[in-house]
């Protein structure tokens, strides 16, 4: 299931996403998010034509972005089965004290497309940019913080290293378990303790190979000389093309369609 996250990753390919500009990519997709929390009902339908809309454009497969569902699987059952025996309203099932209402149908069904939306959205910035770029584009964003001595390139380096290692810590933890099923461990059988107590051989190589990996990095941050952002330049600057400005405008009027939408229509 680890090498199933999807979020962090990047796919290469030649498409209009990946030559766009990443703080367009990240604003839009911020944009996405809150438009996926105003929406409700029918107004998903518009969200998610939107995002098989930019899946198809991008030129990822989409069974790699279905494949980033796996890992929130769980929390889509916990989260609808919660809803749907625990939230009041009208009746439509009921067997001693468990019942299931409409009205917890239908927020579990909200909150189980409200998170798929969101993972695959997040799914296509991160798929479609590299982490340099999301690391100058962060810092690009967050530049007007400066003035209140924010250091904004510390914190989006930390992003971009985050991101960066998640890829490699997901195939890392794939590639100890099955070293330790080789040698005989069993992750998979006995109740929940056991389960637990059967991760400890997993866990304590993989915290070890972290933070060796992460010593070898500032060792090559060193050598380097990097001292942080102040005086820094970049290879490549960022610079904005007339299509990424028709990609904020498009971005801002979807934003107000959503807004429209849940003031009038209520979707």
């Amino acid at each position: 299931m680890m090498q199933d996250i999807t979020i962090g990753q990047y796919y290469p390919a030649s498409s209009v996403l990946h030559r766009m500009d990443p703080r367009v990519k990240i604003v839009g997709t911020m944009i996405y998010l809150v438009s996926v929390f105003l929406f409700g009902g029918w107004g998903f339908l518009l969200a998610a034509a939107v995002l098989t809309a930019l899946v198809i454009v991008s030129k990822v497969p989409p069974r790699l972005m279905l494949r980033g569902l796996k890992p929130i699987l769980i929390i889509l059952i916990f989260t609808g089965i919660l809803n749907i025996f625990l939230t009041p309203g009208e009746v439509l099932w009921r067997y001693q004290t468990l019942k299931i209402t409409k009205e917890g149908l239908v927020i579990a069904g909200k909150t189980s497309m409200r998170l798929i939306l969101l993972v695959i959205g997040a799914s296509v910035m991160t798929l479609t940019t590299t982490p340099n770029k999301l690391t100058d584009a962060l810092e690009s964003l967050m530049r007007p913080l400066k003035a209140l001595h924010v250091p904004v390139h510390e914190i989006s380096m930390t992003m971009s290293i985050a991101l960066r290692f998640i890829p490699i810590f997901t195939e890392e933890t794939d590639r100890i378990k099955k070293a330790q099923m080789a040698r005989g461990a069993d992750f998979e059988t006995g109740g929940l303790i056991r389960r637990v107590k059967a991760m400890v051989p997993l866990l304590v190589p993989l915290f070890v190979s972290a933070f060796r990996r992460a010593n070898d990095l500032a060792l090559a941050m060193e050598a380097r000389c990097y001292h942080g952002g102040e005086g820094r330049t970049q290879m490549k600057p960022l610079r904005y093309r007339t299509s990424d400005y028709a990609a904020y405008a498009a971005a801002l009027a979807y934003l107000a369609a959503a807004i429209l939408a849940r003031a009038r229509w209520h979707i």
